[in-house]
C-alpha cells in the first residue's frame, strides 16, 4: 500500500502544479503578501491550517477558521470577522463535499480574481456525493492538499520555492508513519470490528482494514442530525449487548441523547471507547492527530482500554 501511495502523491503533485498554475495569479509575489511579507492563507478547519504552515514555514500567516476540538462544526456561523479574513487571504483552502458550505459562500460573496482556492474535493478529484466528507482522514488527502499549496506558493512567491519544495517532502516524509502505522495495525490486529456513531474516522478504519458493523443508514443520519430508524438503533445497540464489537469509535463533537445511549450501553458491556475528533485537537499537528487516533484503537485491541479524550 505505501507503494502505491508514494505513486498517487507523485501524479497528484503533478496534476497540483498544472492546477495551480491555471488560476490566474501573478508570477511573482508582487501584491501576494501582507504587510509583514507572507502571503495569507486561511483555511476551513484547522487540521488544513496545520498542514499549510507545514508546507508555507515561515513565508505565510495562515488562520483556520474552525479550531475548537470542544464544539459541534456541524453548528458553526460565520462572523463578520471571517469575512474580513476571507477578502485579505491569497489562499483559502476548503474540505468540499458539502463540510464547509458556507465558506463557499462567503467565497461567492467576496469574490476576488487574485484568490487561489484549494479543496481537497477537488484536488481528489471527488464527486459532490461523496457520502463522508470527512476527507482528512484519508492518508491520500493531506498530501495531495500539500503538493497544490506547494506549487500555487511557488507561482506566487517563486524566490521560495525551494523552501516549498523542502517543506513539502518533510512533510510527506511524515505521512509515511500513518502509512506505516496503518499497515501495523491491519497486520497485527486483522480481526477487528467496531461500531460508531458516524464516518468521521472511517477513512482511518477502512484503511486499517477495520470491520465497521453500525449500519451506514445510522451513521449517516446522526452525521446529518436526523434520528435513525428505530431497526437500525436496534441494531446498534445489540452490537453492545451481545459484545459483538471490539470497540465504539464515538464522536466527540458531535454528542446527543442517543449517542450518549450508544456510549452507555458500550461502557456497560465493558466495549472500550475509542474517542474520535472532527477538528484538531489543540497542541497537536495533523501527523500527530491521525496517529494518536489510531493509537487509541490500537489500545482497545490490544488491551481493551478506553481513550475517550486525546486532550
Amino acid at each position: 500500500m505505501k507503494h502505491v501511495a508514494r505513486a498517487a502523491v507523485g501524479a497528484v503533485l503533478v496534476a497540483a502544479m498544472a492546477l495551480a498554475g491555471g488560476c490566474g495569479a501573478s508570477n511573482s509575489n508582487s501584491g501576494a503578501t501582507d504587510s509583514n511579507g507572507k502571503i495569507e492563507i486561511l483555511a476551513a478547519e484547522n487540521e488544513y491550517g496545520d498542514v499549510a504552515q507545514s508546507i508555507g514555514g515561515s513565508h505565510v500567516s495562515v488562520t483556520s477558521i474552525i479550531s475548537d476540538p470542544n464544539a459541534d462544526p456541524h453548528d458553526f456561523e460565520a462572523k463578520p470577522s471571517d469575512a474580513k479574513q476571507i477578502a485579505n487571504a491569497k489562499i483559502v483552502i476548503a474540505n468540499g463535499v458539502g463540510y464547509d458550505d458556507w465558506l463557499a459562500k462567503m467565497l461567492k460573496s467576496h469574490s476576488s480574481s487574485d484568490r487561489t482556492v484549494i479543496s481537497a474535493q477537488q484536488v481528489l478529484g471527488l464527486p459532490d456525493d461523496t457520502k463522508n466528507p470527512h476527507l482528512w482522514y484519508k492518508p491520500e488527502t493531506m498530501p495531495a492538499v500539500a503538493s497544490t499549496l506547494a506549487a500555487t506558493l511557488t507561482r506566487l512567491d517563486p524566490s521560495h520555492a525551494k523552501d516549498y519544495a523542502s517543506n513539502l517532502q518533510s512533510f510527506d516524509t511524515s505521512v509515511q508513519k500513518y502509512w506505516t502505522a496503518l499497515d501495523t495495525f491491519k497486520n497485527k490486529y486483522p480481526n477487528v470490528s467496531v461500531a460508531a456513531t458516524e464516518p468521521v474516522a472511517n477513512y482511518l478504519l477502512d484503511n486499517a482494514k477495520v470491520d465497521i458493523k453500525t449500519p451506514w443508514s445510522l451513521q449517516a443520519d446522526i452525521m446529518n442530525d436526523q434520528d435513525p430508524s428505530a431497526q437500525d438503533s436496534a441494531t446498534q445497540m445489540q452490537l453492545f449487548n451481545d459484545k459483538q464489537v471490539t470497540a465504539f469509535v464515538y464522536n466527540q463533537q458531535v454528542v446527543s441523547d442517543l449517542t450518549k445511549k450508544y456510549l452507555a450501553a458500550a461502557k456497560a458491556n465493558g466495549i472500550p471507547i475509542v474517542g474520535a475528533y472532527e477538528t484538531m485537537p489543540t497542541k497537536m499537528h495533523y501527523v500527530d492527530w491521525m496517529l494518536a487516533e489510531l493509537n487509541a484503537l490500537t489500545q482497545a485491541a490490544a488491551n481493551n482500554t478506553s481513550t475517550e479524550t486525546l486532550e
